[in-house]
C-alpha cells in the first residue's frame, strides 16, 4: 500500500469509508493548522471533519458528531 491517504476516511465500522488496516497504521489530522485527536471522519476535497460532541448520544446510542469546515491535512503518524 502506498503512503497516499484516501480523500475520505471514517473510524466508524458501519461507514462505507471505514478502512481498518489504514487506521491501524495511525492517521493524524491537522485541521486549520491545529492537531485534532477526536476526529471521527474527514473529507479533504470537501474540506470538513466530524468530531464527537462530548458525551452526547443519538437515540440509537451512537456518539453525536459536529461537522466543522476548514482545511484538512491527513498524515501517517511516525511509527516508533
Amino acid at each position: 500500500m502506498t503512503d497516499t491517504l484516501p480523500d475520505r476516511l471514517a473510524s466508524n465500522p458501519d461507514s462505507p469509508f471505514y478502512n481498518e488496516e489504514l487506521l491501524a497504521k495511525g492517521i493524524g489530522i491537522r485541521f486549520n493548522g491545529v492537531e485534532k485527536t477526536n476526529v471521527d471522519e474527514y473529507c479533504v476535497s470537501e474540506g470538513w471533519v466530524r468530531v464527537n460532541a462530548g458525551n452526547a448520544k443519538d437515540r440509537f446510542g451512537n456518539p453525536m458528531t459536529i461537522k466543522l469546515k476548514g482545511k484538512v491535512e491527513p498524515y501517517l503518524k511516525a511509527q516508533a
